[in-house]
């Protein structure tokens, strides 16, 4: 899928469906919240949530005082349904609207949160181009948290293929300037009661 077409997939999802129409809406993303907690970030620490769109995991960071938080999505669309739902908190968070494997970081992240966007990345040239990002953006000691449909996950979302990873594919891709500290499953029940089956690992940067 090309630059555009990406983005004006996502336009059209956050423009024709409500938050609790689509799959991924968690009302409380516990599992993230877990996994940032596990790695010891300072409440000062740079965050950076890619394609956290609307969710509502900025909500909770926000209210725990957590971090120094950007939200990087395609969607301005759902950057804007999460503005809107934050109020005057809102001007707490850094915005951007960007796709990832385009993307020129302008600062250094101590944590690096993606729940549900590596998985679209379905071409070994987009998967490099994350990685390469990743690498410009996050700090040396650093952290990352990726979340993929698991190897026995559903094969598309939102009208489109994925590519379904375990913590080895992930550190694969990744490569050895990252280790892997944890590796878990978990279970996300869509707002219409079906199971998604997810992976998340947790890599620090060497």
């Amino acid at each position: 899928m090309s630059d555009v077409g990406r983005s004006a997939h996502w336009e059209n999802v956050y423009k024709t469906k409500g938050e609790r129409e689509v799959s991924w809406f968690q009302q409380h993303p516990a599992p993230s919240l877990d996994l940032i907690a596990l790695t010891g970030v300072s409440a000062r620490a740079a965050i950076i949530d890619i394609g956290g769109g609307a969710s509502r995991l900025v909500d909770a960071l926000v209210e725990r005082q957590t971090g120094q938080i950007t939200i990087l999505d395609l969607s301005k669309m759902a950057l804007d349904a999460a503005k809107a739902r934050l109020g005057n908190k809102a001007a707490n968070v850094r915005w951007e609207v960007a796709d990832v494997t385009k993307w020129d970081p302008a600062q250094a992240y101590e944590l690096w949160h993606d729940r549900a966007a590596f998985h679209f990345l379905t071409s070994p040239a987009d998967q490099s181009a994350y990685v390469d990002r990743l690498k410009k953006a996050l700090a040396s000691g650093g952290y990352v948290i990726i979340g993929t449909f698991a190897l026995d996950g559903p094969e598309r979302c939102s009208g489109l293929p994925i590519v379904r990873h375990d913590a080895a594919s992930l550190s694969e891709i990744l490569g050895t300037d990252f280790k892997l500290i944890d590796a878990r499953r978990h279970d996300h029940a869509t707002p219409w009661g079906a199971l998604q089956r997810f992976q998340f690992s947790t890599f620090r940067r060497n």
